[in-house]
């Protein structure tokens, strides 16, 4: 890789993961493997997410695999298997959920969900490195009701809990991030990355910010910024968080799966304005971006992708998985990654 770039992300197959294995996982900082099955991954002391989802375009298996210029520290904070170099941590924790089916009142879920973010939090505070800039979650049965209430919305309850109890903004100062609701498995897996140095937290002006969401999305907000403009070694990097076909803070083209991706193709344009617009300067184009689309429904997969080719253009293919998107008139959701040319400051 560049000398001195923070980070990159490959999307690797099955053959390509075993490829990276062979070379020792030398540059990799962390692992999210999408698969539904237990896939055998020797990821030696690389921190590695598990997360039930279904990779769709043909592939059962599906590595994310960051990497970043070492050497690294590996090791272990309480709950979380952490990779860092200084610089930037990738980290992860996976909490298995005991309480599943109709009987569920969403207890187990907000414990597992306070514990993983409370050892995020104290993990990033032993490595001195406390400016979480991006952060995944994924969740089983998020549209389900449990006790009266939606889990997506247990789920913001205690995230928004757990930052409150670890002295974190829950507004405003917050990092970028996803809910998804991952198709098979039982477990909640966090994984994420920090920095050294605070991203710039990026809201789109066609959207209401999340935190500030009224009561009828549920009594805690997400804690979640729409996107993190980050740097070190004066390379930015552009965090998009889940984002969807939503425009103030209203769901738009309801069971229309092509509006909604055309919609969100608008709001990712919008958002890649903004981020330059406050740098200063045209760090990022959206169409070189890298885009993951989550996908609600597997059928409907050529539609979101030949939707964001036709108003984005990416110059990557899109990858796709299969996942539940936190609202249940959502069908699709894209977050996307970009990385700047080098400048001194931000």
């Amino acid at each position: 890789m560049n000398s001195g770039q923070l980070l990159r992300v490959d999307y690797l197959t099955p053959d390509e993961l075993t490829e990276s294995r062979a070379r020792g996982w030398r540059d990799v900082l962390g692992i999210a493997l999408f698969s539904v099955d237990e896939t055998p991954l020797d990821a030696a002391d690389v921190p590695l997410a598990r997360v039930a989802t279904r990779p769709l375009g043909g592939q059962p298996v599906l590595g994310e695999v960051w990497r970043a210029e070492g050497p690294f520290e590996t090791g272990t904070v309480g709950l979380v298997h952490f990779r860092s170099n200084g610089q930037c941590v990738f980290g992860c924790v996976t909490l298995p959920e005991a309480t599943v089916g109709a009987a569920d009142d969403g207890a187990t879920l907000r414990s597992i969900t306070k514990r993983a973010y409370a050892a995020v939090f104290d993990c990033l505070a032993a490595l001195r490195l406390p400016h979480a800039v991006r952060i995944w979650n994924y969740l089983p049965r998020i549209n389900r009701t449990a006790g009266g209430i939606e889990r997506y919305l247990q789920f913001n309850e205690a995230r928004q809990r757990a930052f409150r109890s670890s002295s974190r903004s829950i507004r405003g100062d917050v990092p970028a991030a996803c809910a998804l609701g991952s198709v098979a498995g039982n477990s909640l897996v966090v994984y994420f990355l920090a920095t050294a140095t605070a991203g710039m937290p990026i809201e789109n002006p066609r959207q209401l910010a999340a935190y500030d969401y009224p009561p009828e999305y549920g009594a805690f907000s997400p804690t979640f910024s729409r996107a993190t403009l980050a740097q070190a070694a004066g390379n930015p990097v552009l965090f998009v968080s889940g984002t969807a076909s939503i425009v103030g803070h209203r769901t738009l083209h309801a069971g229309d799966v092509g509006a909604q991706a055309r919609e969100t193709a608008g709001n990712i344009r919008a958002l890649v304005a903004e981020a330059n617009r406050i740098a200063g300067e045209q760090l990022f184009a959206p169409e070189r971006l890298g885009y993951k689309a989550y996908v609600r429904h597997p059928g409907d997969v050529e539609s979101v992708v030949r939707e964001l080719d036709q108003a984005i253009h990416p110059a990557r293919p899109v990858v796709c998985l299969n996942a539940d998107v936190c609202r249940a008139d959502l069908l699709v959701e894209i977050e996307a990654v970009g990385f700047g040319r080098e400048r001194r400051e931000l």
